[in-house]
């Protein structure tokens, strides 16, 4: 039978393997933006190198290098072909929102040679970095994450992305770029939290002027129901709108409940009925005011915060509750 992949030291321990494992996943959501396609990844990774036989596997100097080199390949095929599919999705596409905890915010690897140039994966797996990602090419999301945020060298990427370590380079360079046009955060944890908790009352107590004063003049919201709940098709942009928009919702379903939680490292709300979560919202907050707001109603994103990891809600059958328009 083909043995498990060592760490560099050769020890072939249960506990470093599925610490590598959860740093894939980790890989695999960032450059994907979704934990089931993350998860397969992982899969297909550990799949191929059971694949090997016991030669070809002593052969490898670097296990767990190795299997970062092919996550990261299985995950620059994907990004070709998810571009193609999301042409085809219904409305807006955003990430999958995952509940913060210990899986997304392990260490990422040492050795970048540019470390002026990193950021922490607790700034990477935010919604609105990840959203900045979505407007990367493949080749660019794929260099920047393994560079800026798993610190891999240049030497290594050019072996993951098939071009020369200054064309990585480049490609991480012009990421850089695109974030820059207009970075996510901006603010402290504290601030964000303090938005998020008013942001809240003004929905919960329908004060319109309360609400807007929260929010930028150019704020965006976008919302994915993916075809499966009803959701605006195209970004609702402006504080009134955007304003009367959730207070539209709130009235439509007196039964709602919003609840403060966790998302993707930042606060951020759940929104409820009858204890059933039927939205995540994750916001973007710059000197005490929204800028962007995220929905995510699609069911099949959101199978960690319903509690029905199995069946997804594909048949979209929410009766209605998560309609946002």
């Amino acid at each position: 039978m083909p043995t498990p992949p060592q760490s560099e030291g050769g020890d072939p321990t249960l506990g470093s393997l599925m610490a590598e494992r959860r740093r894939l996943l980790n890989l695999g959501y960032r450059m994907l933006g979704s934990v089931q396609d993350a998860e397969d990844v992982v899969q297909e990774t550990y799949a191929r190198w059971y694949a090997l036989s016991e030669e070809a596997q002593r052969e490898i100097e670097a296990p767990l290098a190795w299997l970062t080199r092919v996550a990261s390949r299985i995950c620059l095929d994907q990004l070709g072909s998810a571009r193609a599919r999301r042409e085809r999705y219904t409305g807006e596409w955003l990430p999958e929102p995952v509940r913060h905890s210990g899986t997304w915010a392990s260490t990422g690897g040492a050795g970048a040679d540019d470390p002026a140039d990193r950021i922490t994966l607790d700034e990477s797996v935010s919604m609105g970095m990840l959203v900045l990602l979505e407007s990367m090419t493949p080749a660019e999301r794929v260099a920047f994450v393994l560079h800026d945020v798993f610190g891999l060298p240049f030497t290594e990427i050019a072996e993951t992305v098939g071009r020369t370590p200054a064309a990585c380079r480049q490609l991480a360079s012009s990421a850089r770029h695109r974030l820059a046009r207009r970075p996510p955060g901006g603010s402290t944890a504290e601030e964000h939290g303090r938005v998020v908790t008013a942001f809240r009352e003004a929905c919960e107590s329908g004060d319109f002027d309360a609400l807007v004063a929260l929010l930028d003049p150019d704020v965006e919201s976008r919302s994915d129901g993916g075809g499966k709940v009803r959701a605006a098709l195209r970004p609702v942009v402006g504080r009134d709108k955007v304003a009367r928009l959730f207070l539209g919702l709130m009235r439509r379903e007196p039964e709602m409940e919003i609840v403060e939680e966790d998302v993707n490292g930042t606060p951020g709300v759940s929104v409820r009925i009858d204890g059933t979560t039927f939205a995540v919202l994750a916001a973007d907050v710059r000197a005490g005011l929204i800028t962007d707001l995220w929905l995510v109603v699609n069911p099949d994103k959101l199978r960690a915060w319903t509690g029905h990891e199995g069946d997804g809600g594909g048949d979209g059958g929410n009766g209605g509750a998560g309609a946002v328009s």
